[in-house]
């Protein structure tokens, strides 16, 4: 315990990992709010598909000196809107869109560094995240629409429900599906610009999949599953960063090898509780 204590004081003596853990918090409950209705919904791959879109446009603030967040949230915003015009008037179905988001997304994006600084470890830092990334007005702006995410979220928290289990009732109900489902795109375009640079384009799709998944081993109502995603995201989050700092290990894989063992680990409480009743 008091390695513990003596290795979180030095962290928290680095500017740079003080910021990481402010903006991976916020990102990690974000991310689980949203996840549960993701999955739930069957569209828990629209993550990777607008962190793939994410990637082509930090790649275009790259190569005209802009502030990265400031290009890369209206151009995932304006793709997760777009991503669910699309699946909605059945141009082209729900993961065909996605898939033809991603790849294009990313080949832009490989050309476009390829042509500016070059396939150098840039190119590593898009991909897989670095917590060096992080800036000063980065968090702050994080802070402030994370916030913003989970402040909608509780507000609209009855409408989210209903849409995410019976989308038709709620239609006849009177509820507006189509403006939910928008909010829904929306926050979820906003944590995944948020996350993507700590995380990388290529493992922030993880942190919106695993805990939701995870949680559902072992709890079934929908409250119970946002809060244990929740705890479990930030859990694997801080355990993640303390070993990526000790082990000297890439951040966003060890977040996400944390979230693994999280899932196994419900998986494998759940398969003991079963055997238990049926014994």
């Amino acid at each position: 315990m008091n390695d513990l204590i003596s290795v979180l004081r030095e962290m928290f003596s680095y500017t740079f990992l003080v910021r990481a853990f402010v903006v991976g918090f916020l990102v990690s409950i974000c991310s689980a709010m949203l996840g549960v209705s993701l999955v739930l919904k069957r569209y828990s791959m629209i993550g990777d598909g607008l962190s793939h879109v994410g990637f082509g446009a930090l790649a275009a603030a790259t190569a005209l000196n802009a502030a990265p967040l400031s290009v890369a949230i209206p151009v995932v915003v304006a793709a997760a809107f777009l991503l669910l015009r699309l699946g909605e008037r059945s141009l082209i179905k729900g993961d065909a869109a996605i898939a033809l988001f991603s790849t294009s997304s990313l080949a832009i994006g490989v050309v476009i560094i390829s042509r500016t600084t070059g396939m150098n470890t840039d190119v590593c830092n898009y991909l897989f995240g670095s917590i060096l990334a992080m800036k000063g007005s980065d968090v702050q702006l994080s802070a402030v629409l994370s916030v913003t995410v989970v402040i909608l979220f509780l507000v609209f928290y009855h409408k989210l429900f209903a849409i995410t289990f019976d989308e038709t009732f709620a239609r006849a109900t009177g509820v507006k599906t189509g403006l939910y489902n928008m909010l829904i795109a929306f926050l979820t375009a906003i944590t995944i610009a948020l996350g993507m640079r700590m995380m990388g384009a290529m493992l922030i799709s993880a942190l919106i999949i695993f805990p939701a998944l995870t949680s559902m081993r072992l709890f079934k109502r929908w409250r119970s599953v946002t809060i244990s995603s929740v705890c479990v995201s930030i859990l694997c989050f801080f355990t993640g960063i303390v070993i990526s700092y000790v082990y000297a290990t890439p951040t966003g894989a060890s977040v996400v090898l944390m979230n693994i063992f999280a899932f196994f680990l419900f998986w494998l409480i759940n398969n003991i509780k079963r055997r238990n009743v049926t014994a």
